[in-house]
């Protein structure tokens, strides 16, 4: 059974974001809110975790994971990004915005797209997530939570706990959160193309 942990949107507890972080560092699977809906986390390293997000949202080899950084300067330690990119990145972050790049030799070999070797990343714009990013210390192994069938992310931490109970080991719950996934833009090629149209405005990028 999941543990629920009920979260001040605004300002929230240490405790419970030390309780959160305690249950990722010994290898469990987070429900968390984010600017865009809840995602799935886990450490960056956890394969098994990686399985369970693989289970829960039923998906294939071809998809791509996140990682969810606190700034700038842990993004950079996983991704290549050069000036230009840089600077169209920087201009629409924090936010609703997942950019896949290609990844630096500090990114697990399991976690990279087959073909392109590039992954998932993102600076999200909330309150809690960037708590647990700050105690956590590292980026989050991430993956939106759309259930298999759905199309938007569950956005109701009750909801959540009801639907993967036996599933995850904690829901964070901080009251309404984002319910349109992110935009994704693929910048694999160095060009910015919007493989997602979502939360972010995707007409910066075109």
């Amino acid at each position: 059974m999941a543990r629920y942990l009920d979260v001040h949107p605004i300002d929230p507890q240490p405790r419970l974001i030390a309780q959160a972080v305690a249950v990722l560092r010994d290898g469990g699977l987070i429900a968390y809110p984010t600017d865009s809906g809840y995602a799935l986390g886990a450490m960056l390293g956890n394969q098994s975790a990686k399985d369970r997000i693989r289970e829960i949202r039923r998906l294939d080899d071809k998809h791509h994971y996140t990682l969810v950084c606190k700034d700038f300067a842990q993004l950079g330690q996983f991704v290549h990004i050069d000036n230009a990119v840089f600077r169209a990145i920087k201009a629409a972050t924090p936010g609703s915005y997942t950019f896949i790049l290609p990844a630096t030799k500090e990114v697990p070999r399991r976690l990279l797209h087959a073909r392109k070797k590039t992954v998932g990343v993102r600076i999200p714009n909330h309150p809690v997530v960037r708590a647990l990013l700050a105690e956590l210390g590292e980026p989050l192994l991430s993956s939106t939570l759309i259930l298999p069938g759905e199309s938007a992310p569950m956005a109701d931490g009750w909801s959540v706990k009801d639907a993967l109970d036996h599933a995850v080991d904690v829901v964070v719950d901080s009251g309404e959160c984002g319910i349109e996934p992110t935009t994704v833009v693929d910048y694999s090629d160095g060009i910015a193309e919007v493989v997602r149209e979502g939360a972010g405005d995707p007409d910066r990028f075109r």
